[in-house]
C-alpha cells in the first residue's frame, strides 16, 4: 500500500469551518472529498509536528484538528529529520522563517513515504521549489516523496 504523509494543511482543512473565501471553500470541498473517496487507498502518516500545530489557535478548531488524527501513525522526528531539514534551509530552499516547513518535507523524504500531502503551495506543493527539494534530497542520500495536493492525488475519481 502506498504511503502518504499528511501536512497540517490537510489537517486544518479537513477540520475547519467552511470559508467564505471561494479558493479556501473550493480546497476544503477536495480536501473532503479525498479524505472520503481517496484516504482508504493509502496508508497515512503524520508526526508529532503535524500534533503540534494541529494543536495550536482556537481551543475549539485544535480539538477538530486533534479528533483527525486520531488514528493515524506517527512519524519519528529523528536526527536524519534534523540533518535534512537543516539542509534545506542552508541550500535556502526553505527560508529560516517557515522551518517547519523544511520539517514536513525532510520527516517524508527520510521515512521514504511516497506523497507528501499538503495545500502549502508557497514552500512545499510548489513546481519551482519541487526541482531544488528533490536536489537537496537526492545530494542528502533521500528520494524525495511525490509532493502534491489532494487534488492532484484524487486518482480518476
Amino acid at each position: 500500500m502506498l504511503r502518504v504523509y499528511l501536512e497540517t494543511t490537510v489537517i486544518s482543512y479537513l477540520a475547519a469551518r467552511r470559508s467564505k473565501v471561494i479558493a479556501l471553500a473550493w480546497h476544503q470541498k477536495i480536501t473532503h472529498d479525498w479524505w472520503a473517496v481517496r484516504r482508504h487507498d493509502f496508508e497515512l502518516f503524520v508526526s508529532e509536528l503535524v500534533v503540534m500545530e494541529a494543536s495550536r489557535g482556537d481551543v475549539e478548531a485544535a480539538a477538530r484538528r486533534i479528533d483527525v488524527l486520531g488514528g493515524l501513525s506517527l512519524l519519528e522526528i529523528n536526527n536524519k529529520v534534523y540533518s535534512l531539514a537543516e539542509a534545506f534551509i542552508a541550500e535556502g530552499v526553505v527560508p529560516t522563517t517557515f522551518g517547519d516547513d523544511a520539517f514536513h518535507i525532510a520527516i517524508s523524504a527520510v521515512h521514504g513515504v511516497d506523497y507528501l500531502l499538503t495545500w502549502n503551495c508557497k514552500h512545499i506543493a510548489n513546481a519551482e521549489m519541487r526541482v531544488k527539494i528533490e536536489s537537496v534530497a537526492r545530494k542528502n542520500g533521500f528520494i524525495c516523496p511525490v509532493i502534491c495536493t489532494p487534488e492532484e492525488l484524487m486518482g480518476d475519481v
